[in-house]
């Protein structure tokens, strides 16, 4: 084999793939710094040197413009990352333009919002592909509640309540690349959340409050971060419900 190709060879096998998976904050209020901090060394470790550039991925917000914001502003002022966006939601960019911002990606950042809209719109535009091969190449992704329970097995969602057609959670699936149940804004959610996975019959789950994340490297969880907020692991006892702060 060539020494370039085996040299390349070294470093996709090198390369992990990672999710940092958020349960909730405000990133216009930097409540989430020091976890935006750990994912901008990432990108930093990604680019090798140059400056690195992070995509901000909107869907479930419906593509809001202030939020894109808040992150570039964020991510460019404080950790100098070069930030850009994927609009897909009112038809602004075409599949191939997107495909050139995601390729250039040193990390790709999902954005909270509506999971079912944004799961829905990416099959539907393609940009599913787009966000999955990413994942496959070592980007990492960070993401916020929607963006960051879409990727497990199974997620507790509030779409429904997002658009004022029930005021419940409701248990969805989602990528499947991350194994189990999922929870954010746990702080908010612990009790219904707690009668949701007794019903469910699910025997374990991981819980995310604000301000909170996991690090997920080849779909196993490796760190817990906090700015503030707190990472739990659920599991089935019995008749009863375990739960304990995950420390990594």
């Amino acid at each position: 084999m060539p020494e370039k190709a085996q040299n390349a060879r070294k470093e996709m096998e090198k390369t992990h793939k990672t999710i940092v998976a958020l349960g909730g904050g405000e990133i216009k209020s930097k409540t989430t710094l020091k976890i935006d901090e750990y994912v901008a060394s990432l990108a930093y470790k990604r680019a090798g040197g140059r400056r690195p550039a992070g995509l901000f991925l909107g869907t479930a917000s419906h593509d809001s413009m202030p939020y894109f914001n808040s992150f570039r502003k964020t991510y460019t002022s404080v950790f100098d990352i070069k930030a850009d966006v994927a609009l897909t939601v009112y038809g602004e960019m075409d599949l191939p333009h997107i495909e050139e911002k995601f390729l250039k990606a040193d990390f790709l950042y999902i954005g909270g919002g509506d999971t079912k809209f944004m799961l829905d719109s990416w099959k539907e535009t393609g940009l599913i592909g787009l966000v999955l091969d990413a994942y496959d190449r070592g980007v990492p992704v960070a993401g916020l509640s929607a963006g960051a329970i879409c990727w497990f097995d199974k997620m507790y969602t509030d779409f429904d309540i997002i658009r004022g057609q029930s005021n419940e959670y409701k248990m969805l699936d989602g990528l499947g690349i991350l194994r189990g149940t999922v929870c954010p804004h746990y702080d908010d959610r612990r009790e219904d959340f707690l009668r949701a996975f007794a019903a469910g019959g699910f025997e374990s789950a991981v819980a995310l409050e604000n301000n909170a994340a996991l690090v997920y490297e080849d779909g196993a969880p490796v760190k817990t971060l906090s700015s503030g907020g707190r990472v739990f692991s659920l599991t089935r006892n019995g008749e009863g419900i375990d739960e304990k702060e995950l420390l990594i």
